[in-house]
Protein backbone atom coordinates (compact mmCIF):
# COMPACT_ATOMS: atom_id res chain seq x y z
CA UNK A 1 0.00 0.00 0.00
CA UNK A 2 1.39 3.30 -0.85
CA UNK A 3 2.05 5.96 1.20
CA UNK A 4 -0.89 7.84 0.47
CA UNK A 5 -3.42 5.03 0.33
CA UNK A 6 -1.96 4.93 4.31
CA UNK A 7 -2.65 8.30 4.74
CA UNK A 8 -6.10 8.51 3.63
CA UNK A 9 -6.89 4.68 5.74
CA UNK A 10 -5.76 6.93 8.81
CA UNK A 11 -7.84 9.94 7.93
CA UNK A 12 -10.60 7.58 7.62
CA UNK A 13 -9.85 6.07 11.06
CA UNK A 14 -9.42 9.55 12.48
CA UNK A 15 -12.79 11.37 11.07
CA UNK A 16 -14.63 8.22 12.88
CA UNK A 17 -12.81 8.59 15.69
CA UNK A 18 -14.22 12.20 16.09
CA UNK A 19 -17.74 11.82 15.01
CA UNK A 20 -18.10 8.83 17.38
CA UNK A 21 -17.61 11.52 20.14
CA UNK A 22 -19.55 14.28 18.66
CA UNK A 23 -22.71 14.49 20.71
CA UNK A 24 -25.93 15.09 18.43
CA UNK A 25 -27.44 17.46 20.37
CA UNK A 26 -24.82 19.77 19.97
CA UNK A 27 -24.57 19.61 16.26
CA UNK A 28 -28.71 20.42 16.40
CA UNK A 29 -30.20 16.95 16.82
CA UNK A 30 -32.49 15.69 18.96
CA UNK A 31 -31.82 12.48 20.49
CA UNK A 32 -35.09 10.43 19.79
CA UNK A 33 -35.34 6.96 19.80
CA UNK A 34 -32.66 4.38 20.43
CA UNK A 35 -29.19 5.03 18.20
CA UNK A 36 -27.50 2.39 17.19
CA UNK A 37 -23.75 4.39 16.85
CA UNK A 38 -22.36 6.53 19.38
CA UNK A 39 -21.87 10.34 18.62
CA UNK A 40 -23.41 11.45 14.88
CA UNK A 41 -24.28 9.56 12.20
CA UNK A 42 -22.43 9.14 8.79
CA UNK A 43 -25.71 11.30 6.80
CA UNK A 44 -25.54 13.63 9.78
CA UNK A 45 -22.29 14.99 8.80
CA UNK A 46 -22.60 14.47 5.40
CA UNK A 47 -25.75 17.02 5.89
CA UNK A 48 -24.06 19.40 8.00
CA UNK A 49 -21.05 19.44 6.13
CA UNK A 50 -22.83 20.01 2.98
CA UNK A 51 -21.85 17.04 1.01
CA UNK A 52 -23.48 13.54 -0.33
CA UNK A 53 -23.67 10.82 2.49
CA UNK A 54 -21.39 8.88 0.14
CA UNK A 55 -19.25 11.53 -0.56
CA UNK A 56 -18.47 11.09 3.13
CA UNK A 57 -18.67 7.75 3.92
CA UNK A 58 -16.09 7.32 0.72
CA UNK A 59 -13.84 9.55 2.65
CA UNK A 60 -14.07 7.77 6.20
CA UNK A 61 -13.30 4.58 4.06
CA UNK A 62 -10.13 6.29 2.83
CA UNK A 63 -11.24 6.08 -1.01
CA UNK A 64 -11.97 9.68 -1.41
CA UNK A 65 -8.72 11.00 -3.21
CA UNK A 66 -9.97 14.67 -4.49
CA UNK A 67 -11.16 16.65 -1.01
CA UNK A 68 -10.64 20.23 -1.20
CA UNK A 69 -9.49 22.54 1.70
CA UNK A 70 -12.78 24.01 1.66
CA UNK A 71 -14.96 20.91 1.94
CA UNK A 72 -12.14 19.30 4.39
CA UNK A 73 -12.95 22.46 6.91
CA UNK A 74 -15.78 22.05 6.57
CA UNK A 75 -16.24 18.66 7.98
CA UNK A 76 -13.89 20.06 10.89
CA UNK A 77 -16.32 22.34 11.51
CA UNK A 78 -19.14 20.00 12.17
CA UNK A 79 -16.92 17.42 14.07
CA UNK A 80 -15.88 20.06 16.52
CA UNK A 81 -12.04 19.37 15.56
CA UNK A 82 -8.99 21.53 17.40
CA UNK A 83 -6.70 23.73 15.33
CA UNK A 84 -4.43 20.99 16.18
CA UNK A 85 -6.54 18.29 14.74
CA UNK A 86 -7.39 20.25 12.03
CA UNK A 87 -3.59 20.64 11.34
CA UNK A 88 -3.04 17.19 11.29
CA UNK A 89 -6.14 16.21 9.52
CA UNK A 90 -4.82 18.05 6.88
CA UNK A 91 -1.79 16.59 6.76
CA UNK A 92 -3.39 13.08 6.50
CA UNK A 93 -5.04 14.87 3.23
CA UNK A 94 -2.41 16.36 1.66
CA UNK A 95 0.66 14.74 3.00
CA UNK A 96 2.46 18.25 4.17
CA UNK A 97 1.94 20.63 7.29
CA UNK A 98 2.06 24.38 6.36
CA UNK A 99 4.87 24.97 8.66
CA UNK A 100 7.28 22.65 7.05
CA UNK A 101 10.37 23.74 5.25
CA UNK A 102 13.28 21.52 3.21
CA UNK A 103 16.52 21.20 5.61
CA UNK A 104 20.07 22.20 4.45
CA UNK A 105 21.65 18.99 4.52
CA UNK A 106 25.06 20.46 4.79
CA UNK A 107 24.35 21.70 8.16
CA UNK A 108 24.65 19.14 10.68
CA UNK A 109 21.26 20.04 13.01
CA UNK A 110 21.74 17.33 15.63
CA UNK A 111 25.67 18.11 16.17
CA UNK A 112 24.27 21.52 16.65
CA UNK A 113 21.37 21.17 18.71
CA UNK A 114 23.54 18.92 21.05
CA UNK A 115 26.13 21.65 21.35
CA UNK A 116 23.33 23.69 22.56
CA UNK A 117 22.05 21.65 25.26
CA UNK A 118 26.02 21.18 26.75
CA UNK A 119 25.63 24.84 27.55
CA UNK A 120 22.78 24.19 29.92
CA UNK A 121 24.75 22.17 32.72
CA UNK A 122 24.56 25.28 34.85
CA UNK A 123 20.89 25.56 34.04
CA UNK A 124 19.13 24.46 37.54
CA UNK A 125 16.20 22.82 35.91
CA UNK A 126 15.81 20.07 32.72
CA UNK A 127 16.98 20.58 29.41
CA UNK A 128 16.56 17.32 26.98
CA UNK A 129 17.22 16.63 23.36
CA UNK A 130 14.37 14.26 21.59
CA UNK A 131 14.43 13.15 17.94
CA UNK A 132 10.89 12.72 15.75
CA UNK A 133 10.71 9.55 17.63
CA UNK A 134 11.17 10.59 20.98
CA UNK A 135 14.62 8.95 21.42
CA UNK A 136 16.44 10.74 23.74
CA UNK A 137 19.71 12.63 22.37
CA UNK A 138 21.38 14.66 24.91
CA UNK A 139 20.14 16.19 28.40
CA UNK A 140 21.75 18.52 30.82
CA UNK A 141 22.99 17.10 34.60
CA UNK A 142 19.36 18.72 35.91
CA UNK A 143 17.65 16.26 34.03
CA UNK A 144 18.77 13.40 35.83
CA UNK A 145 17.60 14.74 38.73
CA UNK A 146 14.07 15.77 37.93
CA UNK A 147 13.79 13.20 35.66
CA UNK A 148 16.06 9.74 35.52
CA UNK A 149 19.41 9.27 35.01
CA UNK A 150 19.11 7.87 31.42
CA UNK A 151 22.70 6.76 30.65
CA UNK A 152 21.80 3.76 32.69
CA UNK A 153 19.09 2.72 30.21
CA UNK A 154 20.51 0.49 27.43
CA UNK A 155 20.70 2.42 24.67
CA UNK A 156 17.79 1.01 22.70
CA UNK A 157 15.45 2.16 25.39
CA UNK A 158 16.79 5.61 25.54
CA UNK A 159 13.37 7.15 24.26
CA UNK A 160 10.82 9.37 26.30
CA UNK A 161 8.01 7.26 25.30
CA UNK A 162 9.53 3.89 26.55
CA UNK A 163 10.80 5.58 29.75
CA UNK A 164 7.78 7.29 30.64
CA UNK A 165 5.32 4.09 30.11
CA UNK A 166 7.60 1.15 31.30
CA UNK A 167 9.79 3.08 34.24
CA UNK A 168 8.76 3.37 38.12
CA UNK A 169 10.83 6.82 38.32
CA UNK A 170 8.58 7.92 35.76
CA UNK A 171 5.49 8.17 37.73
CA UNK A 172 7.41 9.27 41.22
CA UNK A 173 9.05 12.20 38.86
CA UNK A 174 5.90 13.22 37.10
CA UNK A 175 2.98 14.10 39.61
CA UNK A 176 0.05 14.16 37.22
CA UNK A 177 1.92 11.24 35.40
CA UNK A 178 -1.50 9.56 34.02
CA UNK A 179 -2.27 13.09 32.16
CA UNK A 180 0.92 13.84 30.79
CA UNK A 181 1.23 10.65 29.52
CA UNK A 182 -2.05 11.40 27.28
CA UNK A 183 -1.13 14.52 26.15
CA UNK A 184 3.02 13.44 25.61
CA UNK A 185 0.91 10.53 23.09
CA UNK A 186 -1.42 12.93 21.38
CA UNK A 187 1.63 14.68 20.37
CA UNK A 188 3.40 12.25 19.14
CA UNK A 189 1.03 10.93 16.96
CA UNK A 190 1.48 14.01 15.39
CA UNK A 191 5.09 14.45 15.25
CA UNK A 192 5.37 10.95 13.75
CA UNK A 193 2.37 11.58 11.15
CA UNK A 194 5.59 13.34 9.28
CA UNK A 195 6.77 10.20 8.69
CA UNK A 196 4.94 7.54 7.45
CA UNK A 197 6.70 4.47 6.34
CA UNK A 198 9.46 4.90 9.32
CA UNK A 199 10.15 1.18 10.59
CA UNK A 200 11.47 2.57 13.79
CA UNK A 201 8.50 3.88 14.65
CA UNK A 202 6.13 1.22 13.90
CA UNK A 203 8.38 -0.83 16.07
CA UNK A 204 8.19 1.88 18.87
CA UNK A 205 4.64 1.95 18.62
CA UNK A 206 4.29 -2.13 18.59
CA UNK A 207 7.15 -2.78 21.71
CA UNK A 208 4.76 0.17 23.77
CA UNK A 209 1.57 -1.87 23.21
CA UNK A 210 3.09 -4.70 24.24
CA UNK A 211 4.41 -3.26 27.14
CA UNK A 212 1.93 -1.01 28.33
CA UNK A 213 -2.02 -1.05 28.27
CA UNK A 214 -2.31 2.30 29.54
CA UNK A 215 0.06 3.60 26.35
CA UNK A 216 -2.50 1.34 23.89
CA UNK A 217 -5.68 3.47 25.68
CA UNK A 218 -4.27 6.40 24.96
CA UNK A 219 -3.04 5.77 21.78
CA UNK A 220 -6.42 4.35 20.87
CA UNK A 221 -8.54 7.98 21.28
CA UNK A 222 -7.36 9.05 18.80
CA UNK A 223 -6.24 11.81 20.62
CA UNK A 224 -4.27 15.25 18.42
CA UNK A 225 -2.10 17.96 20.47
CA UNK A 226 1.05 20.29 19.46
CA UNK A 227 3.52 20.63 21.59
CA UNK A 228 2.25 24.31 22.94
CA UNK A 229 4.43 25.97 26.01
CA UNK A 230 2.65 24.86 29.25
CA UNK A 231 3.16 24.31 33.14
CA UNK A 232 4.65 20.17 34.22
CA UNK A 233 4.79 19.69 38.06
CA UNK A 234 7.86 17.31 38.33
CA UNK A 235 9.30 15.65 41.77
CA UNK A 236 12.95 16.36 42.63
CA UNK A 237 14.42 13.96 45.54
CA UNK A 238 15.48 16.97 47.57
CA UNK A 239 13.67 19.89 46.52
CA UNK A 240 10.16 18.46 46.53
CA UNK A 241 7.61 19.02 43.97
CA UNK A 242 7.85 21.96 41.46
CA UNK A 243 5.31 23.37 38.79
CA UNK A 244 8.22 23.98 35.66
CA UNK A 245 7.25 25.68 32.96
CA UNK A 246 7.71 23.84 29.22
CA UNK A 247 9.40 25.65 26.71
CA UNK A 248 9.93 23.33 23.50
CA UNK A 249 12.19 24.57 20.93
CA UNK A 250 11.72 23.30 17.42
CA UNK A 251 13.88 24.16 14.42
CA UNK A 252 12.94 25.13 11.16
CA UNK A 253 13.47 22.06 9.81
CA UNK A 254 10.94 18.76 10.12
CA UNK A 255 13.88 16.02 9.81
CA UNK A 256 15.52 17.75 12.96
CA UNK A 257 14.90 17.23 16.22
CA UNK A 258 13.69 19.41 19.39
CA UNK A 259 14.77 20.74 22.85
CA UNK A 260 12.53 20.91 25.81
CA UNK A 261 13.44 23.54 28.17
CA UNK A 262 12.19 23.77 31.72
CA UNK A 263 12.04 27.20 33.72
CA UNK A 264 9.87 28.64 36.62
CA UNK A 265 6.77 29.84 35.77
Amino acid sequence: MSEEADRRTELGRFLRTRRERTDPRQAGFPLVGRRRTSGLRREEVAVLAGVSSTWYTYLEQGRNRNVSPAVLNSVARVLQLSEDEVRYMHFLAYGQMADEVSADTSISVIDLLIKVVATTQEHPYPVYLVDHRCDLIAWNQAATQWYDDWTKLPAGDRNFMHWLFTSPRARESIVDWRDLARDITARWRLEIARWPGDKMIEQRIRDLAEASPEFVCFWEEYSISEHHVNVRRLRHPDLGEKALLIFPLRTPYVSAPGIVYHFLP
